[in-house]
């Protein structure tokens, strides 16, 4: 079959030029191979469907760099891409390239690249292969330091939306100066305070056509412009960040085509010192849904999206805790909050034992924002929408979780950590079904090393709940053989509405650069999510094969 000589050759590849020097003359190679593959089952059980006889996602990456000019580009095969990446993502190319040269003060990029201004809230273009995000601009960006404490950048491109890119013009300018070079006082006090400033505009003759009603279409504006400002202060174990965005009139699929300006402020402060830490955030979004295209076909979903608002929720790695994960809610907008506490327990005292204990605590509250709508009859896009009182909340809450991690050495072989989820999840917001899910998670997670180079891990979880699908449980042994060899077998049972078994078998094998994984299972559908942004994925079966190569 076609797909199978590409991979073949990808292999060979890497074996070519991981036997090569990485050096020649002044010029280094360095890159990657990751190949992700599936030979699917039909599994009448959970849903999953064959969808063909080998299914892959590879991805090549190549970077030269010298001491003036790097280059790179990125080889990505997806012609029969995985479960949960058809249609849109199907094809192959090289959509990544990019040449950037240094020049004195300048750095200059030409091609496609990545950038994100200040927190992301009015740009942020990134890739995160799980999710199926590529947002990259095609164009040229120019970063400039003229002196010491002082980075501008300017920028002007159009964004990729799978294998092409859309037709509007994304162009803006950041900048940040850092004051403790400018005054004496500050660095020998060992104060930094860093001031930024961003401006993002997209310009949009749009065809596309949108009756408000049987008479009248909805205009769209050409520009749509973003602003950012921020302030970032630390000194020793403190630091402090506070950022506010604003974004002009975008009507749009995703805000029911309402004439209505975007804002974000958000205020996040941290302490750590001597085993203790503290984070405190809060942060207040209305309207941020901001696309570079108003093609309905082309913006929804999380295609075709220039900024990133992250979500002010803990970031979980435990099976049964991601079952129901937050994603950010840019329209109509959230008051999110979020505080950490951890403290470490030295070793030898009462709670410490003979090796030390770290406890830590985190709050996560997500809430609605306010909204008092106009009458606007039967007409959309007239007016503003509605009004919104600033430190007003809505009625719904979208998401709370209460999470309490200990983890705690018993011996010098043996360590366990832990933890404790309550989670309040409103899955018609998130989801846009089903009801408020309440959810309580158990979690042990132990470790043994038998010698240097053997390791047992195993988990245990529980999940309970009244909603959705009922209770779940999980169970995983992980056995590492350094350096070379790693097995796991894990199950995840819904012992609840379905009684299903999702369960898998994993081996890994590490040699140098490369790492090989086979395995065979079951995956549910559900949300996959990161940083508040989730993709759906369905329901998949069969043998596994994960190829990594660095070089």
């Amino acid at each position: 079959m076609k797909r199978f000589p590409i991979c073949l050759c990808l292999f060979f590849l890497s074996s070519l030029i991981g036997s090569a020097q990485n050096t020649w003359k002044g010029i280094t190679f360095s890159g990657s191979i990751q190949s992700d593959m599936l030979i699917p089952q039909r599994d009448e059980a959970t849903g999953a469907e064959k969808t063909g006889n080998f299914l892959t996602n590879t991805y090549a990456d190549l970077m030269l760099q010298s001491k003036y000019v790097d280059a790179g580009a990125r080889l990505e095969f997806l012609e029969y891409p995985l479960p949960g990446f058809e249609k849109d993502f199907e094809g192959w190319g090289v959509p990544h390239f990019w040449v950037k040269g240094r020049v004195g003060k300048f750095e200059i990029t030409g091609g496609t690249f990545y950038e994100q201004f200040g927190s992301g809230f009015i740009l942020r273009t990134y890739e995160e292969r799980s999710l199926g995000i590529d947002n990259s601009l095609l164009g040229g960006r120019v970063v400039v330091k003229p002196i010491k404490g002082v980075t501008l950048k300017v920028l002007s491109g159009v964004q990729r939306r799978y294998w092409s890119w859309n037709k509007s013009l994304i162009s803006g300018a950041d900048a940040e100066i850092g004051l403790e070079e400018f005054i004496p006082s500050l660095q020998q006090a060992g104060t930094n305070i860093m001031l930024g400033g961003s401006w993002v505009n997209k310009y949009e003759d749009s065809d596309e056509k949108i009756y408000v009603s049987p008479t009248y279409r909805l205009r769209f504006p050409k520009f749509v412009n973003a602003w950012d400002v921020r302030v970032n202060f630390s000194h020793g174990p403190w630091n402090v960040l506070g950022e506010y965005a604003m974004k002009s009139d975008d009507p749009s699929f995703a805000n029911d085509y309402i004439y209505k300006k975007g804002s974000a402020v958000m205020l996040s402060g941290s302490y750590s010192q001597k085993g203790l830490s503290v984070l405190l955030q809060a942060k207040r979004s209305e309207d941020m849904s901001f696309k570079s295209t108003n093609e309905v076909s082309k913006a929804i979903g999380i295609s075709s999206t220039i900024n990133h608002l992250p979500a002010f929720t803990q970031d979980q790695t435990y099976a049964l805790a991601t079952i129901y994960p937050y994603a950010t809610q840019l329209v109509p907008g959230e008051w999110a909050y979020q505080a950490e506490v951890g403290y470490n327990f030295k070793r030898k005292t009462l709670l410490g034992g003979p090796y030390g204990m770290n406890l830590k605590a985190n709050l996560s509250y997500v809430r609605a924002i306010d909204q008092q709508f106009y009458d606007q009859g039967d007409l959309i896009g007239k007016t503003n929408g509605y009004t919104s009182k600033f430190f007003k909340w809505g009625d719904e809450t979208y998401y709370r979780s209460i999470d309490i991690t200990l983890s705690r050495k018993l011996s010098k072989a043996f360590k366990l950590n832990l933890m404790y989820v309550n989670q309040l999840y409103n899955q018609t917001v998130v989801e846009g079904h089903g009801d408020m899910v309440h959810a309580n998670v158990f979690i042990a997670d132990g470790k043994y090393q038998f010698s240097p180079k053997v390791t047992l891990r195993g988990e245990l979880q529980y999940l309970t709940t009244k909603e959705d699908k009922g209770d779940w449980a999980y169970g995983l042994l992980e056995l590492s053989l350094v350096p070379h060899w790693m097995f796991t077998i894990s199950d995840m049972w819904n012992c609840g509405e379905t009684n299903l078994h999702y369960y898998q078998g994993l081996v890994t094998y590490n040699i140098k650069q490369h790492r090989i994984q086979a395995g065979y299972g079951r995956t549910r559908e559900g949300l996959n999510c990161s940083g508040g942004v989730c993709r759906k994925v369905p329901a998949s079966k069969g043998w596994t094969i994960s190829y990594n190569y660095n070089f």
